[in-house]
């Protein structure tokens, strides 16, 4: 496996920046965040280390070289939006985007999209399946033809008041996902998988890395720490940070050498990237860094 991290951390970074320090840290990958430019909706959104409008052949031949320079690969260009929500018009923006971002991975050569379904919150998950066969075929057609592919994340995107019930991303359990694989069976049509996400859910993370081997096509690391005592309080129906928090791996729920050793099993060598969203390590820029530190050097006791 070749471990990288999530660029979205370091928010203010310019891509050079982002790059060099990935190389610095010893990183042999970086999942590069494109949004569009403009105000983020959300946290770890909005930004954007590759602007995938102004991408010319020109610019492209340059992050190829830096990257070849610095020996750091881009794993995947990462835009994580809701492609099938109420707001038809942001909707629009989100797909059109995403062909964007489909055309900036083949020109760069990556290949790789890691991204969201998303949801219509107001909708049943069968009104939502009926949404997916209306947007999303189109678009992993176009990837197939573009020879790219794409890697959905399994995170729910649940919070806070604005995103209940059910959250902002349908593609959040292993029933989903085969009946969504049923209706695109592509080779292009995969999973970004992490196990956070399955813990707070109180979902098995190891099974399905063996049932869906062959549509793993991109790896996150992050932890969850469950906290049982406000669980018992407000219950698995209350929203899920009312009874968790995101950590750094190792400080939290996850069986690390467990679930890479499922990912050993399988073959998988593929990118697997660190995601910090662990609100301890935010305080500065330094903290932030330390916590990309200290998860590399947890995890290396299992990848290699």
């Amino acid at each position: 496996m070749k471990m990288g991290f999530v660029s979205a951390i370091l928010a203010d970074y310019s891509f050079e920046k982002l790059i060099d320090t990935a190389a610095e840290l010893g990183f042999e990958c970086v999942e590069v965040a494109c949004w569009p430019k403009g105000t983020a909706e959300r946290r770890y959104a909005g930004v954007s280390h590759i602007d995938v409008d102004s991408l010319n052949d020109e610019k492209a031949a340059y992050i190829r070289d830096y990257c070849r320079n610095k020996k750091v690969q881009i794993s995947s260009l990462a835009f994580y939006p809701n492609t099938i929500g109420k707001d038809l018009e942001m909707r629009r923006a989100n797909v059109s985007h995403l062909y964007k971002v489909i055309d900036a991975s083949a020109k760069l050569g990556v290949n790789m999209v890691t991204t969201f379904i998303g949801r219509n919150q107001y909708k049943s998950v069968e009104e939502n399946i009926e949404l997916f066969k209306e947007v999303w075929p189109p678009i992993i057609s176009y990837a197939e033809n573009k020879g790219v592919k794409v890697a959905i994340e399994n995170c729910p995107m649940l919070f806070d008041e604005n995103q209940w019930p059910g959250g902002q991303n349908l593609f959040n359990s292993p029933k989903i996902w085969r009946k969504l694989f049923e209706i695109i069976p592509s080779d292009n049509f995969g999973i970004n998988l992490d196990p956070s996400h399955f813990i707070w859910q109180m979902m098995d993370y190891i099974k399905p890395v063996y049932e869906f081997r062959d549509k793993i096509f991109h790896v996150h690391f992050k932890d969850i720490k469950l906290h049982p005592d406000k669980l018992k309080e407000v219950g698995t129906l209350a929203y899920p940070l009312d009874y968790m928090s995101p950590k750094i791996p190792g400080l939290g729920d996850v069986n690390w050498g467990a679930y890479v050793s499922s990912l050993t099993d399988i073959g998988y060598n593929g990118y697997a990237c660190i995601e910090i969203e662990d609100r301890a390590f935010e305080e500065n820029e330094e903290r932030v860094l330390a916590s990309l530190k200290l998860s590399k050097r947890y995890l290396e006791q299992f990848v290699i």
